[in-house]
């Protein structure tokens, strides 16, 4: 069976991490690639967990050598996803989850034309931003961009191929797990078994 690249974008304070990590669970068969950053680590971060913590001249080499499925900047800082541990998974029929924002997710459209698109977000941008605000964990400026970026995500929202709202934690889990068991029963992902019916359909 073909493997699945997932792809969930959203704006800042849609629950993404949350619905992610209650999904992963559910299942217990999903991949969560780990992207690369020049940015710093935070308390209580680790390489390799959180983040590949790496330096702006290995990001651009990696970046120049075509190691990086798709990146990003915010912030004065570059993100990007390795490739190779996305494309080893996928060889092995496995789930990936790629968390990562719009312009990222354009560019994984483009190189991986296969990839399953979702855009989560709450109901209005207005609940997106009260929780944004109730972490309590940034300062106005910060805030302010993360706005910014999320009005950039919205503006994207038709370029997916599924949108799931998050107001019910419960049903947003339900509903992207839905998703994957669709996508993962479309004929083309399971090329063995549709060949030999195609087979036997000529037999008849």
């Amino acid at each position: 069976m073909a493997g699945l690249l997932l792809v969930v974008s959203g704006p800042s304070g849609a629950g993404k991490s949350t619905v992610l990590k209650a999904v992963m669970e559910k299942r217990g068969d999903m991949f969560f690639s780990v992207s690369a950053t020049t940015r710093p680590p935070r308390p209580g971060e680790t390489d390799g967990c959180e983040y590949y913590f790496i330096s702006p001249a290995e990001f651009a080499k990696m970046q120049e050598e075509g190691l990086l499925l798709e990146t990003g900047e915010f912030a004065g800082n570059w993100y990007g996803t390795p490739r190779a541990p996305v494309m080893e998974r996928l060889s092995r029929g496995e789930t990936v989850v790629l968390d990562i924002e719009s312009a990222g997710a354009a560019q994984v459209r483009e190189r991986c034309p296969e990839a399953v698109t979702v855009f989560l977000t709450p109901s209005s941008e207005d609940e997106a931003e009260r929780r944004l605000r109730s972490r309590g964990t940034e300062a106005e400026e910060v805030i302010q961009r993360r706005l910014l970026a999320s009005r950039k995500e919205y503006m994207e929202i038709d370029q997916y191929q599924y949108i799931i709202i998050n107001d019910s934690l419960e049903e947003a889990v339900l509903t992207l797990d839905a998703v994957i068991l669709a996508e993962m029963a479309r004929a083309e992902r399971n090329p063995r078994l549709f060949s030999r019916y195609r087979n036997l359909r000529q037999i008849w």
